[in-house]
């Protein structure tokens, strides 16, 4: 949790894939990649459930296997995890300027969470001269509104920090809601910071358009072939300190949570507007029908 967000998750994943290259002491080839298998296999279990996590990290290590010598190897991933890093942080700005044409000048948004991909799409917005006033939910138990409301308060930007319970309270005064996403499925259902789906629904019901902004990398391939998103669940300490409720009190803490995608109007990816149907799609376009990151 030092670090937050799945696209800065994707980077640093990338890149502790380069560093781990680089900095390889070892002479042997044929060692440098079990090594790096385990490598890989470490950082993705981190963070189960973003996909950005492991397509950013399997995009660092592709075609490294075909290197014919270890420093061909190494400088293969070294060279992969930079060139991750720079698309994807191209990829927020590319989605901040589609984004942030669907706000209009005097309009009040909602957003959940911390987003990168969000706050810039609002950040763009204001950029753009336009006034624009911002609801950010706390997002219990890290709190990671309080990282989105200090970015945009930073920014110059009206923006009013409520609890995640107040969401239905604001959303008839809310002219559209932007929030990122950790994983997309095949189908076009949202993997995002538990919350999310009540946001949706709560949207749906206000008839508020409801954005996901969301780099293609978050799109997961491995739900081609029909395999399912594990919701990570975290420590029940995140929720109640020990000895502060009677032990025989049960926790469940995911941190995540599903939003299908009648729900979206719309994703903004760096490959422009697309319906949360056309997922399939663009991943086959994209990437084949085979997984796009696999060597």
């Amino acid at each position: 949790m030092r670090i937050r967000g799945a696209g800065r998750i994707a980077r640093a994943g990338a890149s502790a894939i380069g560093e781990f290259a680089r900095t390889y002491e070892g002479d042997s080839l044929e060692r440098f990649l079990r090594d790096l298998d385990g490598a890989v296999a470490t950082i993705i279990a981190s963070r189960p459930t973003a996909v950005s996590l492991r397509n950013g990290v399997l995009s660092a290590v592709k075609g490294v296997s075909s290197a014919s010598t270890l420093e061909e190897a190494k400088a293969m991933a070294a060279e992969n995890a930079e060139r991750f890093a720079r698309s994807s942080s191209k990829a927020v700005e590319t989605i901040a300027a589609i984004g942030a044409k669907r706000i209009k000048d005097g309009d009040t948004v909602l957003t959940h969470c911390n987003s990168s991909a969000a706050v810039g799409v609002i950040k763009g917005a204001s950029r753009q001269g336009k006034s624009v006033k911002v609801y950010a939910t706390e997002t219990r138990p890290w709190r990671q509104g309080i990282v989105t409301v200090r970015e945009l308060a930073d920014a110059g930007i009206d923006v009013t920090l409520i609890v995640d319970s107040a969401v239905r309270s604001v959303m008839r005064s809310v002219d559209e809601v932007f929030v990122g996403a950790d994983t997309i499925t095949s189908d076009g259902v949202l993997i995002n910071k538990v919350g999310t789906s009540q946001i949706a629904l709560a949207a749906n019901e206000a008839r508020v358009p409801f954005y996901v902004c969301a780099e293609t990398y978050k799109f997961s391939p491995l739900t081609l072939s029909g395999d399912t998103v594990v919701i990570e669940e975290r420590d029940a300490a995140e929720v109640a300190k020990p000895g502060e409720i009677p032990d025989s009190v049960k926790i469940f803490n995911p941190v995540f949570d599903s939003t299908p995608g009648r729900y979206i109007d719309a994703l903004i990816t760096e490959e422009g507007l697309i319906p949360p149907g056309a997922v399939y799609s663009v991943m086959c376009r994209l990437w084949g029908v085979q997984t796009p990151f696999k060597e």
